[in-house]
């Protein structure tokens, strides 16, 4: 048995001081092909785990992220997609600052980049529009 594929990850982020709900993490997880049953999500304070299947590619996929501060692991947004698994992570700690990095090590990820389409400078996120995110309920893993 092979080793499971690494996904690519792409993530972005907004931050507030004030406002938890402008507060979290986009993180997508590139999973073409992954039925909900075949998928297994295990997200805590500071970390997320995810593993799953394509029947289709007959392909096994496993990523494991110790993030760079805490989140809320009660307070997620799933959406499940044919080609992805999208989520918004709220961060625990309220501040203006973005965080440096997704990741708590500071080495690069080869599989883990940043969602250009969802990324706003820091001090341009007060313009930009909010994603639509009220399609986006739990999945109930």
């Amino acid at each position: 048995m092979a080793a499971p594929a690494t996904p690519e990850v792409l993530w972005a982020q907004r931050s507030s001081a004030t406002d938890s709900a402008k507060n979290f993490i986009y993180l997508t997880i590139t999973v073409p092909d992954v039925q909900k049953s075949n998928l297994k999500l295990d997200i805590q304070k500071q970390s997320l785990s995810f593993s799953g299947h394509s029947d289709s590619l007959k392909r096994d996929y496993a990523v494991k992220l110790e993030f760079y501060a805490e989140i809320d692991p009660k307070d997620v947004k799933i959406n499940h997609t044919m080609k992805n698994v999208q989520l918004v992570l709220t961060k625990t700690e309220l501040k203006e600052e973005f965080w440096p990095r997704l990741l708590k090590e500071a080495k690069k990820a080869h599989f883990l980049k940043t969602d250009f389409d969802k990324w706003v400078d820091e001090d341009e996120q007060d313009e930009a529009p909010e994603d639509d995110l009220g399609n986006m309920g739990g999945m109930g893993l």
